[in-house]
């Protein structure tokens, strides 16, 4: 008589054709159970992989309740989490790029055996069909995006797009304005009917938060300038939407000149029961892109260097480094989640900096008497602590350290060795010999403590 398998030990059979056909019950992601089924040439293969599918469901690894393709997963992961918790612009930014780009490419496959070198002989077809890296680079990063919430949901072990290489992102070289390019901006729009919005732009603005101010958000009262909406143009629809991180909600002062340009704008351009600040003859609000050709269209007239508005956050963030404007305060002007952004990309060399840099380091190097070098070159110290060799001054503090006093510590913002360690490196000898004099104390001290020791002992003997 045959043996019956035992609940949830699964079946194999041998079909017709000579193959072998396995089924065991195992738990989906809606919570239900389903049989699922396997496939082999040999019955150790079919029982190989019916012990695999029941170890991943004694593990609590369910199994997705359907089949996906790649293609409906997508459409579902677009509706479903990125339309209703993304801005509108990234819903319509992701929804281009699965439409031309995955689907046609990845779409009918399943979602479960996408493997490392099927998404990756897509890419290199991508970058073989002339697409640039950086457009490939914002792909790779959307279908990676769909499959870390396909694993978060246990559709799939693992997200293969991260896995895939790419050649390094190429980085469009920026170049921004100088101080005087942006005076003579600011001279030729003078005049114009949006100079104030002009102005604004070098408070680090981004296109949209310029546009999306509203008059509540200019406090007089406490001269600043509060950064809560922005205004985007989505498809054909302009919208007044989140700003882009967490960090962009922001307050800024308002200082005078902003202040008066925004008094004259209000004067004499100002739409009556217009929301926003900045908007057409009409009332309505400024296209960004409309924005941007005057923008553009102004700099060409005038004989100045053509830029994009966003290169003028560039500008900005420069020009503020090279006034020796803590990076940190820089990063909250801006509005960026990171300061490595602010850094990184945002602050560019300029080589006025590079060149008092470079001839300081020289002087202090073949003339070592020359004093303004060392000022040049490490600007954050006080005058008072720089000697004539271009190192702080620690003939007070070396004093105090060898009579045994405690000394200040000046660590802070620029990372700059406290007096004590940075005198402990430029003189060793000193340090030597202080080193030697507390371990010749010690071993006094033990010796002393060792004596005692043995003295308590013979007397507790002699005592008994």
């Amino acid at each position: 008589m045959a043996r019956r398998n035992s609940n949830g030990e699964g079946t194999i059979y041998r079909r017709k054709d000579g193959r072998y056909d396995g089924a065991v019950y195992v738990l989906t992601t809606s919570g239900t159970r389903k049989r699922v089924r396997v496939y082999g040439a040999t019955r150790a293969e079919v029982s190989r992989k019916l012990t695999e599918a029941k170890a991943k469901n004694d593990q609590s690894i369910p199994v997705s309740d359907k089949p996906w393709m790649l293609g409906d997963y997508l459409d579902y992961w677009l509706k479903a989490v990125v339309k209703p918790n993304r801005r509108p612009a990234t819903y319509a930014q992701c929804e281009t790029i699965v439409r031309l780009y995955i689907k046609p490419g990845l779409g009918k496959n399943p979602i479960n055996r996408l493997s490392v070198a099927l998404v990756q002989r897509w890419v290199n077809e991508l970058l073989g069909g002339g697409h640039s890296v950086s457009k490939i680079h914002v792909i790779r990063k959307v279908l990676s995006a769909a499959l870390t919430r396909a694993e978060r949901e246990e559709l799939i072990a693992r997200n293969v797009a991260r896995l895939v290489e790419l050649p390094p992102e190429e980085r469009k070289d920026v170049k921004p304005w100088s101080a005087e390019e942006v005076s003579r901006f600011l001279e030729a729009v003078s005049s114009h009917r949006l100079y104030a919005a002009y102005l604004m732009l070098f408070y680090g603005l981004r296109k949209g938060e310029l546009l999306g101010l509203r008059w509540q958000d200019i406090d007089v009262a406490n001269s600043k300038i509060h950064i809560r909406q922005q205004l985007q143009r989505v498809g054909r629809e302009i919208l007044i939407g989140p700003l882009k991180t967490t960090k962009s909600r922001r307050d800024l002062p308002l200082l005078e000149p902003v202040k008066q340009a925004l008094a004259a704008y209000y004067e004499k351009y100002a739409i009556e029961g217009a929301d926003l600040v900045f908007t057409t003859t009409e009332g309505g609000p400024i296209d960004p892109g409309n924005f941007l050709r005057d923008f553009k269209r102004i700099c060409g007239n005038h004989d100045l260097r053509v830029i994009s508005v966003h290169t003028i956050r560039h500008t900005v963030a420069t020009l503020l480094k090279s006034r020796r404007v803590p990076d940190r305060d820089i990063q909250l002007i801006l509005g960026h989640s990171r300061i490595v952004t602010t850094q990184e990309v945002y602050q560019h060399d300029d080589d006025e900096s590079r060149r008092a840099a470079l001839q300081g380091l020289a002087g202090s190097l073949l003339d070592p008497t020359h004093t303004k070098a060392a000022r040049d070159v490490r600007p954050g110290l006080p005058w008072s602590f720089i000697d004539g060799n271009g190192s702080r001054r620690l003939s007070r503090q070396f004093n105090n350290l060898v009579d045994g006093d405690t000394t200040d510590n000046f660590g802070g913002a620029y990372r700059i060795r406290t007096d004590d360690l940075f005198h402990a490196i430029t003189n060793h000898g000193s340090a030597l010999q202080r080193a030697t004099e507390v371990k010749r104390t010690l071993e006094a001290r033990k010796r002393a403590w060792m004596l005692g020791v043995v003295a308590v002992n013979l007397a507790v003997k002699i005592l008994k």
